[in-house]
């Protein structure tokens, strides 16, 4: 038996109620921009997947919000030319400041089915639990608005560690952090391609938690 559980949060613990897309499609029809949601969906996956670490290295505490506001302000800028390059808002920052704000907003959020069971099972056992997210400063609110935050004993995202997944370092300062050795814990995320091989090259078993049922069978998996 592992010693820590590490959670990724969205897509693992939390989910979005509406797909990214249809709510960036959503939004920008009411500023003036008709696109369909599945091809913004597209562009950003792609945006998404070749973006930069949202990881500030050197910049105070007291800067990382307005630093990862404008990393996302990037992305979605880079996700509508992608999607359509003739697009064109007629007041950007007002459209951002709305889609920002809606993925700020817990409700658009729920939370994983089976996630409180699980979690509390596993700090049944004595296991050390907590999140490691490649999400921005807005995380801890939205652990805290779904009732899971009591049940975690850290949460790490690049603007805290200074490491984004899916580098080895990001999993080696949790460890790090709880003064464990590798081979003691296990990561639970929902991309265990490139992120479960950083795991694995910090010596942490993943496992895959779209092979789950719901997260309650998850203290049985860790058994198996």
């Amino acid at each position: 038996m592992p010693a820590a559980v590490i959670f990724d949060a969205a897509g693992t613990l939390l989910h979005l109620r509406e797909p990214v897309g249809e709510t960036y499609a959503r939004i920008a029809a009411d500023h003036g921009v008709a696109l369909s949601g599945p091809r913004i969906a597209d562009a950003f996956a792609r945006i998404f997947r070749a973006a930069p670490p949202m990881a500030f290295p050197g910049e105070p505490p007291s800067r990382t919000p307005a630093l990862e506001r404008a990393w996302w302000r990037a992305r979605v800028r880079e996700t509508f030319r992608a999607t359509d390059a003739t697009a064109h808002f007629a007041d950007f920052d007002r459209f951002f400041a709305v889609l920002y704000d809606a993925f700020s907003d817990p409700t658009s959020w729920r939370l994983a089915e089976g996630a409180h069971d699980c979690l509390a099972q596993l700090r049944a056992r004595g296991l050390r639990v907590g999140v490691l997210s490649n999400f921005d400063h807005r995380l801890p609110e939205l652990l805290d608005f779904h009732g899971i935050a009591p049940f975690l004993d850290f949460c790490f995202r690049p603007g805290v560690s200074g490491f984004a997944k899916p580098a080895p370092e990001a999993f080696e300062s949790v460890l790090s952090h709880l003064d464990l050795p590798p081979g003691s814990a296990v990561y639970v995320g929902d991309d265990v391609g490139e992120d479960g091989g950083a795991a694995a090259r910090a010596g942490i078993r993943a496992i895959d938690v779209t092979t789950l049922a719901t997260l309650a069978d998850l203290p049985q998996r860790m058994n198996d």
